[in-house]
């Protein structure tokens, strides 16, 4: 069997601490295999820079996903184009910086396709995700033995309809962007794994990752703020997807939550 460590939004410094302290452990824990995290809001509680996205990689992780503040941060363009572990969601639209799936391999040998998407309800009008993923699938994705999907979106109804789209078709269906994991992990009938959103690794004190006075003045007053991220009760927050690489598909699928003292 295979397994996949997924990391909930890494949300600033607080975030990428409670990667390099507990990632070794953690990984070593759960016998996982390969490690994908989602750090488009590690610098800063937005955005992803150089330097950053090298040190996650140092800690352990093997995949970093993005979502739409990758862009926040010029001077990651170029690393965008040329680390092939770094992604941006695939379904931008043709001439932007990076790509939007790698298949990279596991210690054993396991070809693992991740893809990366990100949701168009209540967010940018980007390319369909849905289409893109057809077009992925069946091109350079389709010699990889298991694909798991980061689905960066707002709506709940939109990741769902996304599992259910792709259920028997890829290992694992995982939702990020709403920093709060929900409570509906499970294997689909087709044999996808599927969450909506596995959480926020990060500052738990908090509103999802800044400071909650500046998130409750903003709802008070509805003038523009420069959010901050927050500092305290750290958490590393995910989950772990086992899955059989020779159906390409899973049989399981659990929450991962662990604090930083």
């Amino acid at each position: 069997m295979l397994k996949i460590l997924f990391i909930g939004d890494i949300c600033g410094s607080v975030g990428r601490r409670c990667v390099t302290k507990l990632l070794p452990g953690l990984k070593a824990e759960l016998a996982a295999d390969m490690v994908v995290a989602n750090a488009e809001n590690a610098a800063g509680g937005v955005g992803l820079t150089s330097k950053l996205a090298g040190e996650l990689f140092l800690a352990g992780v093997e995949v970093i996903t993005t979502g739409n503040h990758v862009w926040r941060h010029a001077e990651l363009l170029s690393l965008l184009d040329e680390e092939p572990h770094l992604l941006r969601p695939a379904n931008y639209p043709p001439g932007v910086a990076g790509h939007g799936h790698v298949v990279a391999r596991t210690a054993g040998g396991v070809r693992v396709g991740v893809l990366n998407l990100e949701g168009r309800v209540f967010m940018s009008n980007l390319d369909c995700p849905f289409r893109a993923a057809d077009e992925l699938l069946a091109g350079p994705l389709a010699d990889a033995d298991v694909v798991v999907v980061d689905i960066h979106a707002e709506a709940t109804s939109e990741k769902q309809a996304l599992g259910w789209y792709l259920d028997g078709r890829v290992g694992a269906v995982i939702g990020t962007h709403t920093h709060v994991p929900t409570a509906d992990q499970r294997v689909l009938p087709g044999g996808t794994a599927y969450i909506t959103d596995i959480g926020l690794t990060g500052p738990h004190e908090s509103v999802i990752g800044m400071r909650r006075e500046q998130a409750i003045g903003r709802f008070l007053t509805q003038k523009p703020t420069r959010f901050q991220p927050a500092t305290g009760d750290r958490r590393l927050q995910g989950a772990l997807v086992t899955l059989d690489p020779a159906e390409g598909l899973a049989v399981d699928i659990e929450r991962v939550e662990r604090r930083l003292d």
